[in-house]
């Protein structure tokens, strides 16, 4: 498509409501999925602290020495 000017650009042949919401909606989507992503990443992150926390916390109670 050509378009004269950017008025007419953003207008998109007068169907402007159904493109610029498309746009929209799908940069919405993108930070959301993002945001989820990283929101993902920083929960098995704290839950390996988490793990790592008591997995050090047991070996300082229980040495292997005293098991064997």
């Amino acid at each position: 498509m050509r378009w004269e000017s950017w008025s007419q650009f953003w207008a998109m042949g007068g169907y402007a409501v159904y493109v610029w919401g498309s746009v929209g909606v799908t940069a919405l989507l993108l930070a959301v999925e993002v945001w989820q992503a990283r929101w993902a990443h920083r929960v098995v992150l704290n839950q390996l602290k988490a793990e790592q926390a008591v997995a050090q916390l047991l070996a300082k109670e229980s040495p292997v020495e005293e098991l064997m």
